[in-house]
């Protein structure tokens, strides 16, 4: 279970005192005490992979608005650490798809007569089930659909 290898992970990085990996995972584990308790579970239970993934791609995508906001702001320090977390957030994400694996499903979709770029894009993103950026499959598609 990956909220296991968290909190085992966490361990390793207490002993070797990585505070930044610490924190990073101690918000993590946070992060799916809250998905549990909104989901009207107990704190107590564990969240399954497919919930955990979901939250870490969450607090991923935190990260990268921050890292942007700060750099806009002039604050490349703290640009610089929610890099870093969402580096370490990132090893424990499932590999995502690169735009070859995008355009050869998307066009075995069009072969099968899905033309329209609206229901491409979303027959592509069922098709990958979360393993795909959005913004990565609407540039293939855009790029095939001319």
């Amino acid at each position: 279970m990956l909220t296991q290898k968290i909190r085992t992970d966490m361990t390793a990085a207490m002993k070797a005192r990585d505070d930044l990996r610490v924190q990073t995972l101690r918000g993590a584990l946070a992060a799916f005490t809250n998905e549990l308790v909104a989901k009207g579970k107990k704190p107590t239970e564990e969240l399954d992979d497919k919930d955990a993934v979901t939250v870490l791609k969450r607090l991923a995508k935190q990260r990268k608005e921050a890292a942007g906001v700060y750099e806009k702001g002039g604050r490349a320090e703290l640009a610089e650490k929610e890099s870093e977390e969402l580096k370490i957030i990132q090893e424990y994400l499932p590999q995502m798809a690169g735009p070859e694996e995008i355009e050869k499903v998307a066009r075995a979709k069009m072969a099968e007569g899905i033309t329209d770029a609206g229901k491409l894009t979303g027959a592509v993103m069922k098709e990958f089930a979360g393993r795909a950026d959005g913004n990565d499959v609407k540039k293939v598609i855009a790029s095939l659909v001319q």
